[in-house]
């Protein structure tokens, strides 16, 4: 299998504007999420994605790898999709995110190891939640999972309802699990799903995968036990810094 991996940039973010380019001790947080994607023995080449001349300069500066996109996507999806479509001698696409500046490799070599099996048509991670904090996260989305390891649904509530109990104890009853944010796909899937109208669950929850369980496509998922850090918010930068 040839894998390519994408990080989808675009600098202006409504939370944190120019994040991409934000520095973390010395180094550019876009760059950090690149040279930590390019340790991934398993991807074959590694391209920033973006719709601002600012990123695009920046990467290729540093000897990365970058190319332009449309500014009108509205998901990192999409701007996976266009990048791919011009490099069809890719058989899996991984979307990794680019607010994630230590990622850890083997992350993404676990996702991969998902297209093992050739059923497999989209691909993500999960970890188990730890504490009733994030349990009870709206931000970080929760995901059930059937006995096939795919994901049959996500939700930004604690699910499901354990009955009779209160939410404090929830975690005693049953095994949660939260969505770790990089994605996989087939070349071809990657494609289909992006066509896809907006789905009633994805506007409900604002979680752009219920629409592809929404339209039938299936989600293999892996467990971690690596946590991953996302910088949303200027906030988030001041915890890691």
């Amino acid at each position: 299998m040839k894998i390519l991996g994408i990080i989808p940039a675009r600098y202006a973010s409504t939370r944190f504007p120019g994040k991409p380019l934000v520095d973390i001790a010395g180094k550019s947080m876009i760059r950090r999420v690149y040279e930590q994607a390019k340790k991934c023995i398993h991807l074959s080449e590694v391209i920033v994605a973006t719709d601002d001349d600012r990123i695009f300069e920046h990467v290729t500066g540093f000897g990365g790898a970058a190319v332009m996109t449309s500014y009108d996507h509205q998901s990192g999806t999409d701007r996976c999709a266009e990048v791919a479509l011009k490099h069809p001698e890719y058989d899996i696409i991984i979307n990794i995110q680019g607010d994630e500046p230590y990622i850890d490799p083997e992350q993404i070599s676990k996702l991969i190891s998902c297209f093992n099996d050739e059923s497999t048509q989209i691909a993500t991670l999960i970890k188990k939640v730890q504490t009733g904090q994030e349990l009870n996260n709206t931000n970080s989305p929760k995901v059930i999972i059937n006995k096939l390891s795919e994901a049959i649904y996500f939700s930004r509530s604690p699910l499901p309802h354990i009955r009779g109990q209160e939410l404090n104890n929830w975690l005693q009853h049953f095994t949660y699990f939260k969505h770790i944010g990089i994605y996989g796909y087939r070349a071809d899937i990657l494609q289909q799903i992006t066509k896809l109208p907006v789905s009633s669950l994805e506007k409900a929850e604002s979680l752009e995968q219920l629409r592809w369980i929404e339209n039938g496509y299936k989600i293999k998922v892996a467990e971690t036990e690596l946590e991953t850090y996302a910088i949303d918010t200027p906030e988030d930068l001041a915890k890691i810094i």
